[in-house]
């Protein structure tokens, strides 16, 4: 039932492309990311791909194929060297230049093509005058992340790493390049502290740790980045690119913490890790680009996006996370895969993703099978008692019942409800069952926009593929 629909993921369910930078380069939107694989056991396994939008379309992505492999980078012969977050900006030659930092490495690579959707050819490194790489003369931090912004002869390139304890790094860092794309004009400067020198700045509990990147709206510059709470993105504010950013507040949060309008502010809807992303005008509204992790790790993440609001003062409120993209409720027919949930949670509440393997123990996860060339589908596993699946948001009219797909050594009910501590408005009954099995209930839905929760009561545990909502008694 998915259609030209917005969802999240917006990527087939078989695709992991996190930290992503959105682009609107004439009538499509591009997105580059990092490239996680299912099954992932670091970060950033593949080489870069891309995919684009329709600018009025954005449930219509295509596959832009393979951009850049990582064996073009001359210094990663050995291939030890993953291919981390990228950016991508058109410089004032007309052409898309590409910017990442290989995961061995702190120096900026550059690559460069005549289109957005590639391929891209290694260029060279960002570099001094006297031609010592960004990174390496003394004094220097090691560069990570890379966000770029051009205007005119000038690109903005903003950097940087910061985890707690370390006095080494002070923060993000903007350096100023000239029109070849590659050579330094202004050195390095700090934009936004990290943790470890946030006392006093106003970023205190929201200090910089990394994914920095860049935007320009209403004439000022918003630097958004990962905050020291890793689910979050940030933002802060400035008149000038390369410095006297204000922070402002939160973009969205990969687990909505912060949101209170639905439930307690502080309570986590989702099991999360590091985030990464951008904010983009696409059309006549702005979006923001984040990610999810999926398979009950940190390696293999999903991208995701949500319209973006504004208060009167032209700052933006935090986005609330969804199964819809924020654009416009799914229709309330047909069939639904699960793996588009934006709410996993249970009774035990778990804010991150475990670094250890009782993740698989102990709470559910969206996964996928492996089948189909890699391809086959997405699901919920290993739901046990508690375990909830929330879906946002609906529109439904004369639903009448509600068809759940599942599988597994589980005994109990899927009990239905409108909201993530209601009361059921429906209850299906769940047996063991081998492979895939469709069961049938009806339910009381009444007309309008709703969530819809999924919880599992009972023993044993569910696998989740799908449900459909049946407007017929």
């Amino acid at each position: 039932m998915i259609g030209k629909q917005a969802v999240n993921p917006y990527l087939p369910n078989w695709e992991y492309v996190p930290d992503g930078e959105p682009h609107v380069f004439g009538d499509r939107v591009y997105v580059y990311g990092s490239h996680d694989f299912f099954g992932g056991d670091v970060y950033c396994m593949g080489d870069y791909v891309c995919w684009s939008a329709p600018v009025n379309s954005l449930g219509d992505w295509r596959y832009e194929g393979v951009i850049y492999r990582k064996d073009q980078d001359p210094h990663n012969g050995d291939l030890q060297g993953n291919l981390y977050a990228p950016d991508v900006t058109r410089g004032p030659d007309g052409r898309y230049y590409l910017y990442y930092v290989l995961s061995t490495w702190g120096v900026v690579s550059v690559a460069v093509s005549d289109t957005p959707a590639g391929a891209y050819e290694f260029l060279g490194y960002v570099r001094y005058p006297d031609g010592a790489r960004l990174g390496e003369r003394e004094g220097d931090e090691p560069q990570f992340d890379p966000g770029v912004l051009t205007e005119g002869n000038r690109t903005y390139l903003y950097t940087g790493f910061c985890g707690y304890g370390d006095m080494g790094r002070h923060g993000a860092m903007c350096t100023v390049l000239g029109p070849d794309m590659l050579t330094v004009i202004e050195a390095p400067r700090f934009v936004a502290p990290g943790v470890m020198y946030a006392g006093g700045t106003g970023f205190e509990g929201h200090a910089f740790f990394e994914a920095p990147s860049i935007r320009k709206k209403d004439g000022l510059y918003w630097f958004i980045y990962s905050s020291i709470k890793f689910h979050e993105l940030c933002y802060a504010v400035s008149r000038e690119p390369a410095g006297g950013f204000e922070y402002k507040g939160v973009l969205v949060s990969g687990c909505d913490m912060g949101i209170g309008t639905y439930k307690p502010a502080e309570k986590p809807m989702y099991y999360t890790a590091n985030n990464h992303g951008s904010m983009e005008k696409i059309g006549d509204d702005w979006y923001i680009f984040y990610h999810r992790h999926t398979n009950g790790t940190n390696y293999s993440r999903q991208g995701c996006f949500e319209k973006l609001t504004f208060r009167e003062d032209g700052m933006a409120n935090q986005a609330e996370i969804t199964s819809c993209c924020g654009i416009k409720p799914l229709e309330g027919r047909g069939e639904y895969p699960a793996y588009i949930a934006c709410h996993l949670f249970t009774d035990t509440e778990v804010t991150y993703v475990p670094w250890s393997g009782w993740m698989d123990d102990r709470f559910p996860k969206i996964t996928q099978e492996i089948r189909d060339g890699g391809r086959g589908i997405g699901y919920i596993a290993n739901m046990r008692d508690s375990a909830t699946a929330g879906f946002k948001y609906f529109d439904c009219r004369g639903v009448k019942k509600v068809t759940v797909r599942t599988k597994g050594y589980a005994s109990g009910t899927v009990e239905i409800k409108l909201k993530w501590d209601g009361e059921a408005v429906g209850s299906v009954p769940v047996g063991y069952a081998n492979v895939w099995k469709e069961t049938t209930a009806e339910v009381n839905i009444p007309d309008g926009v709703h969530s819809l929760y999924f919880t599992f009561r009972g023993q044993g545990h569910l696998q989740f593929a799908a449900f459909r909502l049946e407007t017929e008694a």
